[in-house]
């Protein structure tokens, strides 16, 4: 059925086909096609009992589609299958981006300049993503413009409840805290929702960004989430992932937190960045709500990875980050 489905409505595709899937993941089961002449990626939403607004598909493959011709750094996508009847659930495929995929953050196998370099494309990546014009693009009706942290803080409070598996008292608090303290000052743009290391492709040999994947979280709303969200990796604690809380990053050539700020700002047109405090407390919230939509569907059944049960263990911690850049930030 996904090959009849293929041959109709991806151009240049031609048979036989063999599937792989990617691991990891902990939402969208992610599938790599091959061809005798080219390789595909397809993302489909998972099965069984899925929570509100999640895993939405279309709107990874709106977004993809809209950034390409615009000369943003995604995969090309190819065609968007609502029919639940070809494989199961509704997906998408795109172009495979052949490059280097990086874990850890303190990049052990590039040399010092490489490192820089790298850093700074990244940021520049995410500085053009959120200087972008979206109504020109198409993306006008991606998400509501304004009170972005308002909306994010709601629908992650409820979906924490909804998956709620342990009474966690710091991050009840923070459910009432954080939208009444929210900075003012809001911008509008494309955010991606989850700007990492991981959830990009690089060239193979040059030290630059050549696809931003998974696009799950995207939507309109203020760069600052998307940036903070980011700028977390310099104060997360370094374990072989993303994290270089405790590195000297200046000795490995990595920008500081105030080049980083600098770089950016002065990308996007701003003099600086106020509250990070209250935007480290808000992201580590996020994560840790994201993470308990985790444990709800291992209670439920559902989860995709095996690595699912370590995250889960990660939600107490980070319910006291945030709750320590709260205090700093003026929660009593």
């Amino acid at each position: 059925a996904l090959d009849a489905w293929l041959k109709q409505n991806v151009e240049g595709y031609a048979g036989p086909l063999t599937m792989n899937q990617f691991k990891g993941g902990q939402s969208n089961p992610t599938y790599q096609l091959v061809t005798p002449t080219k390789k595909y990626v397809l993302r489909k939403k998972p099965g069984g009992k899925l929570l509100p607004s999640a895993h939405a598909v279309d709107r990874e493959y709106k977004v993809i589609s809209a950034l390409y011709p615009s000369g943003f750094p995604v995969a090309r996508a190819y065609a968007l299958c609502t029919d639940e009847n070809v494989v199961g659930a509704m997906f998408y495929v795109m172009e495979m981006v052949e490059g280097r995929i990086l874990w850890d953050g303190a990049l052990p196998d590039c040399s010092k300049e490489e490192r820089r370099a790298i850093y700074e494309h990244k940021i520049a990546t995410l500085a053009k993503l959120h200087t972008t014009d979206y109504e020109k693009i198409g993306l006008g009706d991606f998400g509501k413009p304004g009170n972005y942290f308002a909306r994010q803080i709601d629908r992650w409070s409820k979906q924490y409840k909804l998956s709620e598996t342990d009474n966690i008292p710091k991050m009840n608090r923070l459910i009432e805290w954080l939208p009444e303290t929210i900075p003012p000052g809001e911008r509008v743009s494309v955010v991606h929702g989850d700007y990492r290391l991981d959830n990009m492709v690089l060239h193979a040999t040059e030290p630059r960004v050549i696809a931003v994947l998974d696009w799950e979280l995207s939507t309109l709303g203020d760069p600052l989430g998307d940036f903070t969200y980011y700028l977390m990796n310099w104060v997360m604690p370094s374990d072989g992932r993303a994290g270089l809380g405790g590195r000297d990053v200046a000795a490995l050539g990595i920008p500081t937190i105030e080049e980083v700020v600098k770089q950016y700002s002065d990308a996007t047109g701003r003099t600086g960045i106020d509250q990070l405090d209250w935007y480290f407390a808000y992201n580590a919230f996020r994560l840790a709500c994201i993470l308990q939509g985790i444990a709800g569907r291992v209670r439920d059944g559902t989860a995709a990875s095996a690595h699912a049960k370590d995250m889960i263990k990660r939600i107490g911690p980070l319910s006291d980050a945030a709750y320590m850049y709260a205090e700093r930030a003026g929660l009593k």
